[in-house]
């Protein structure tokens, strides 16, 4: 177990199939090895079992990025390391969030439109183009770039290890893990899904 672990909210946004999850997912892993107290709050389950009965307008996106921002807040402030992964697409309200929490990284998982579309994964943005789904990021609703990044990851031209590392380097820079990079990270997770 690491002493005197201080917290940090890791805050993932960009558009559905960027790849936030699957960095989440490697992070988590990494950290824990090294002894680090983590928690996941990832946006398609705590819709499941914190938001439910939210729609997807701008009112009830903000609420649910408020929830999501309060649980990692009470986390962050008893010193466990917050991996966040969800689209939140409004500047303000990512902002807001920030404020808050105090010990925050935003990460910019940045992969183009078409690039997210070929992804697809859960058929998303099928059923969005189909009419399917309403006031869907990235195709009938916007998504608000972040002007100043603590950290982007360009996952169409990184591997999952790439920019996992940055943000690994990132936490060590500014003093919330002394993470030791393993040589592994070359060969595992070479491509997002």
């Amino acid at each position: 177990m690491v002493e005197e672990q201080r917290g940090v909210t890791i805050w993932l946004t960009g558009l559905s199939g960027a790849g936030k999850t699957t960095i989440c997912q490697f992070l988590e892993t990494e950290l824990r090895s090294q002894g680090y107290k983590i928690e996941v709050l990832d946006g398609d389950v705590v819709r499941q079992n914190l938001s439910q009965g939210l729609t997807f307008s701008k009112q009830d996106r903000d609420e649910n990025i408020r929830r999501i921002g309060f649980v990692a807040h009470l986390l962050t402030r008893n010193n466990v390391i917050v991996l966040v992964s969800v689209i939140s697409p409004y500047r303000a309200i990512r902002q807001e969030v920030k404020e808050r929490i105090g010990d925050f990284i935003e990460v910019y998982v940045n992969a183009p439109l078409e690039v997210c579309e070929q992804r697809d994964v859960k058929g998303l943005y099928k059923k969005a183009r189909a009419g399917e789904i309403k006031n869907f990021t990235g195709i009938d609703d916007l998504y608000e770039v972040p002007l100043k990044p603590d950290v982007e990851c360009k996952t169409n031209e990184e591997t999952i290890a790439q920019s996992a590392n940055k943000i690994l380097n990132k936490l060590k820079k500014l003093g919330y893990t002394n993470y030791l990079s393993m040589p592994q990270f070359q060969n595992n997770y070479s491509q997002i899904s």
